[in-house]
């Protein structure tokens, strides 16, 4: 007699092969609205293609095959090479072809590639995040050194705007692309990179570096940016993998770091032993300079973070669809609805901000534009990056046991959800930078009147706060940064709703958002409209 015990039935089918651009309406929306509906075609054809089964076990694959260090050959000649699995390979080769390393520093670059950029980082980082830091700091470095690399290495230009992914071992100038890494972080230091100790001394036309980096992001890069300490103060140096006679230069890979998540990527501890660095800009500029990039790189961390939250929030909308509990499907269960309706709506309100972000950091040559930039950019990524591990917890929860378990993706974007709060200035760095820029920057109080003033009067909720935030504004200190952020981008991403959501949606965010009570349910039309912009479809 044969027995059969294992039977499957009332499984949900994973979530592949869906556009992860057109099933996202808030996405499409703000990407036309902030002026890069020039890119809509294109960008439907990447969320095709990153959204296949093929793709996502790429991400997988580079996962569970972390880089491996090779410090020395068979014979003991020193190495420093990191070797990859070949679907990071793959994956880097996507995000170059799709210009996601330089689309807004090419020469014609069109109007709204900032933001047509931001939507292309946020379809890619939900199918593997750790290959885009080298993206975003390739990325950041670029105008920099498209304004500022030393002479001898202007062959790097070219390579420095290509489509291209080259990962052989050769100097950058004979490549066909290049990336490019950063070295801020020393042991005694962290974010206070005033602390540092590594040393810079001229020689010739080049300095020699001795010292360390505690975390040296990226080390197969072409080239890092570097900060040490020389006669004249904190400097940034262009320190590249090999100098120009093909020898390799003095850094040293000691050992790759092994992290909760990001696993894909290299991060690294290296030792300077008479490293040959290029002065970028004057000595005792370098936190000047490593400030011009860092607005960049903390932009794409809360692009980054969205980009985990919504393909958190896709797959757990997906299996409520299917999986039946205690006789209807669980997204008719009424509390899932309304969990699943308040995530939909969070991530509504996330969407309009960032690509208004975007849109400033694509106008930036406007006065006002640059402020915005300013402010929100520290705003935009404590905000977005904290939430974004209690957000993708909730969606694991949907899926119950099976979210938790590592044939799923979810525990893989659960582990990858602290590092973009961490990196590029933790949370309390960036509220200190928030209450810097509305302390010391002339005209932001009139900027945020201004902005708020366009939707006075259309919700009592937003008007209140507002008028507390300006009251608590006129006088405040260091202990309230965490909460006058917060409700910075409450207000801002309310003043986006009010100004192009349906009037019920954005109602319902003001309610949740701004009222301190914020605890009655959505109603039915509300909830039906966002779940239904989640997957592609119109209100």
């Amino acid at each position: 007699m044969q027995w059969q015990t294992h039977t499957t039935f009332n499984q949900p089918t994973p979530l592949h092969n869906s556009n992860l651009f057109l099933s996202d309406r808030a996405l499409c929306e703000a990407v036309a609205r902030e002026g890069a509906a020039w890119d809509a075609e294109l960008l439907a054809s990447i969320g095709q293609q990153l959204g296949t089964a093929e793709s996502l076990e790429l991400g997988r694959l580079a996962n569970i095959n972390p880089p491996d260090l090779l410090r020395y050959d068979a014979s003991g000649e020193r190495l420093d090479d990191v070797r990859f699995h070949p679907a990071w390979h793959l994956l880097m080769q996507g995000l170059c072809t799709n210009r996601v390393h330089n689309l807004a520093w090419e020469e014609q670059a069109r109007r709204g590639s900032f933001v047509a950029r931001a939507a292309r980082f946020v379809l890619h980082a939900q199918v593997e995040s750790g290959t885009l830091c080298p993206i975003t700091m390739t990325f950041a470095a670029t105008p920099l050194l498209l304004q500022s690399l030393p002479k001898a290495f202007h062959s790097w230009f070219k390579p420095l705007l290509s489509d291209r992914y080259d990962p052989h071992v050769a100097p950058g100038g004979q490549k066909r692309g290049v990336l490019i890494g950063m070295g801020m972080t020393e042991k005694q230091g962290g974010s206070d990179v005033l602390s540092n100790t590594t040393r810079a001394e001229k020689s010739g036309e080049f300095y020699r570096l001795v010292g360390h980096k505690w975390f040296f992001s990226v080390p197969q890069s072409d080239a890092h940016l570097v900060l040490a300490q020389a006669k004249g103060g904190l400097s940034c140096f262009f320190v590249p993998r090999f100098l120009a006679e093909g020898q390799r230069n003095g850094v040293r890979l000691e050992r790759l770091k092994d992290k909760l998540g990001n696993r894909s990527n290299a991060s690294c501890e290296v030792e300077f032993q008479d490293a040959h660095g290029w002065l970028l800009g004057e000595e005792g500029d370098g936190v000047r300079q490593i400030l011009k990039m860092g607005g960049l790189t903390r932009f794409d961390c809360a692009l980054g973070s969205h980009g985990l939250m919504r393909r958190a929030f896709s797959v757990a909308l997906y299996h409520a669809h299917q999986r039946m509990v205690f006789g209807k499907k669980l997204i008719d269960q009424p509390m899932m609805r309304e969990v699943l309706s308040r995530m939909a709506l969070q991530l509504e309100g996330q969407t309009a901000l960032l690509f208004r972000l975007a849109r400033a950091w694509d106008s930036r040559s406007n006065p006002q534009e640059a402020l915005w930039a300013r402010l929100f950019t520290p705003v935009a990524k404590f905000v977005v990056c904290k939430d974004a591990t209690p957000f993708v917890a909730e969606a694991m929860e949907v899926l119950g046991g099976i979210g938790y378990c590592e044939d799923n993706e979810l525990p893989r974007l659960y582990r990858e959800t602290p590092v973009n709060s961490i990196w590029e200035g933790s949370g309390n760095v960036m509220c200190l930078d928030v209450l810097r820029v509305l302390g010391k920057q002339p005209g932001v109080m009139e900027l945020l009147a201004e902005e708020f003033a366009a939707v006075k009067g259309q919700d009592r909720h937003f008007d209140l706060a507002w008028r507390q935030l300006q009251q608590r504004l006129r006088k405040f200190d260091e202990s309230q940064g965490r909460e006058i952020t917060r409700q910075l981008w409450r207000l801002a991403s309310g003043a986006q709703m009010l100004r192009f959501a349906s009037p019920p949606v954005a109602q319902a965010w003001c309610r949740l958002m701004l009222d301190a009570r914020g605890t009655s349910a959505l109603n039915e039309q509300v909830k039906n409209d966002l779940l239904l912009r989640a997957t592609g479809g119109a209100c």
